[in-house]
């Protein structure tokens, strides 16, 4: 029978109470491949992958759509060719990210790089390769790509970051769009009042037409001329602003709308935008980009960073006539982790953005955009699952304490497991909640409240917070944690020397190695010293 939603799509539980991944019991995993270890479901994986590509495709079905796979939730040669027959790209924020996506056979064209602090090798590897873009996270960064761009005879496709000041996500540090981080360009200056964006969530009265130019109020005669009615009057025709602000017959959402995009115009994102611009010998400029957060459960915070993208694309327009050709929404679709969380329903929510996005656009009298996003979690996380060996279990008794919903507590057994933080560091990064369960047998009735912890000399060495487990729980029993396909291996490390477990793909083909365990010689390897 099926195990839950959160599990692999492939899981069930046999009669015997074993867990198994397409027919493989969780205990032949571990006796062929050993224990800790990663186990994903690649058949999963890819069906994932093909149902985000088909469900942003039908949302937005009046352009034309790509996606692209966040290599940094999990990447090896196996998934970039799954994710790519998929119908996505791959997102890059590293040499080595780039180098394994090359390897695999993925082409320049289909790969994307990333970053806050790209060194010079990566930007010439991703121009030598035709990337098909290079997204610009900073000031200084559109000089150092057409430099090395020209220095290659090549043209670079470059795309700007910008940070929207829409902030989603659980924890402070997947939250990305706020403006006290590193990534990205602001939209606005500092200290610009963003109320007056508001006019984006009400723009019945606006005419499109109104909207072809940057409006200012003043106009400044160059070597301090006096000001005239002329120059005022020149100023709106250079502009080709079709009537007079003073006008009495200009609707308020005109007036408002004008002075968004005044403040969209003077904010360091634009400016950032027209010096790419201006380098069009070297510099292809194919869009923005928008990345808010992580594991978000609706499209509320995208639609109002998406809508602030279509004004800085209107305000391009207004300044430089110039459409930008792609807008880039990023990623954070979010996935179950616990039975009963939320998880992102795509068809419903991206449905949902895209009746935003072409509204927004028919009011401000553009035309679409081309779409991208950026799912990696949503792909594979929910396709993995971690198995572990249990080892010591601690009964502690306790005096006032509580369990999670605040009831009173006598007792936690702590249940210590071959992994840990060096497999997992998300629950002691980021506080994330997990769930585990007995996976080679059927467990007793009676359960216990326990605390599944690693093996590290850390007191917040925790996989699992709480969770009901079988009282008769004993030493060489083993434990599954479901969802930890995304950011388990990606961020694994050798604290303790501890070695990274294997990743092993199963599928309906049957369970092989798609990364292997790291061994002792491979530490001692890497230590050259006398």
């Amino acid at each position: 029978m099926p195990v839950s939603p959160i599990w692999p799509a492939g899981s069930a539980v046999n009669d015997e109470g074993e867990i198994t991944f397409h027919g493989r019991t969780a205990a032949s995993l571990l006796d062929e491949f050993g224990s800790p270890l990663y186990v994903i479901d690649t058949d999963d994986v890819r069906a994932r992958a093909t149902k985000f590509v088909h469900s942003a495709a039908n949302a937005f079905n009046n352009t034309v759509t790509h996606v692209s796979f966040a290599g940094k939730a999990l990447l090896s040669k196996e998934i970039c060719r799954i994710v790519t027959e998929s119908g996505m790209l791959i997102d890059t924020c590293s040499m080595g990210e780039m180098r394994i996506a090359l390897a695999a056979g993925v082409p320049g064209r289909r790969l994307v790089l990333h970053g806050n602090n790209k060194s010079d090798a990566e930007i010439e590897l991703a121009i030598e390769q035709g990337f098909n873009k290079i997204v610009v996270d900073e000031p200084g960064e559109p000089e150092r790509i057409a430099t090395i761009a020209k220095r290659l005879g090549k043209r670079a496709r470059v795309m700007l970051r910008v940070t929207s000041g829409i902030h989603a996500g659980g924890h402070e540090f997947v939250s990305t769009a706020h403006e006290d981080q590193k990534f990205g360009v602001p939209l606005l200056a500092a200290g610009a009042d963003a109320a007056v964006l508001d006019v984006l969530n009400d723009l019945k009265d606006v005419t499109p037409a109104a909207t072809n130019a940057r409006i200012s109020a003043t106009h400044s005669p160059e070597n301090g001329a006096e000001k005239t009615e002329k120059s005022e009057r020149e100023l709106h025709y250079d502009v080709k602003y079709p009537y007079d602000l003073s006008h009495e017959k200009v609707s308020e959402g005109d007036r408002k709308l004008a002075e968004a995009m005044t403040m969209v115009a003077d904010g360091p994102a634009l400016a950032v935008l027209k010096d790419i611009y201006r380098r069009q010998d070297v510099l292809e400029l194919v869009g923005v980009h928008s990345h808010i957060g992580s594991n978000i459960h609706d499209a509320d915070a995208f639609i109002h960073a998406a809508k602030r993208m279509m004004l800085l694309r209107k305000t391009l327009w207004a300044t430089d006539a110039y459409i930008l050709p792609e807008i880039d929404l990023g990623g954070g679709y979010s996935v179950a982790y616990t039975d009963g969380e939320d998880s992102m329903d795509i068809d419903v929510e991206l449905t949902r953005l895209a009746d935003a996005v072409n509204s927004t656009n028919r009011a401000l009298g553009m035309p679409a955009p081309a779409i991208s996003f950026e799912p990696g979690r949503y792909i594979v996380a929910p396709a993995g699952v971690t198995l572990y060996r249990v080892g010591t279990i601690k009964h502690v008794h306790l005096s006032d304490a509580k369990d999670s919903d605040g009831n009173p507590i006598a007792e936690r057994v702590y249940v210590s497991v071959d992994g840990g933080m060096s497999d997992n560091i998300r629950p002691a990064l980021y506080g994330a909640d997990y769930t585990a369960r007995l996976a080679n047998r059927t467990g007793s009735a009676e359960t216990m409240l326990a605390r599944v912890c690693g093996m590290h000399c850390e007191s917040g060495d925790i996989v699992v917070h709480e969770v009901q487990l079988p009282a008769d729980l004993k030493r060489g029993d083993i434990l599954a944690v479901p969802v930890t396909g995304a950011y388990g291996r990606t961020m694994a490390s050798n604290y303790n020397q501890a070695l990274i477990p294997a990743v092993v793909a199963v599928s309906e083909s049957g369970a092989h190695v798609m990364l292997r365990r790291q061994t002792v010689d491979d530490l001692l390897n890497l230590d050259v010293s006398e």
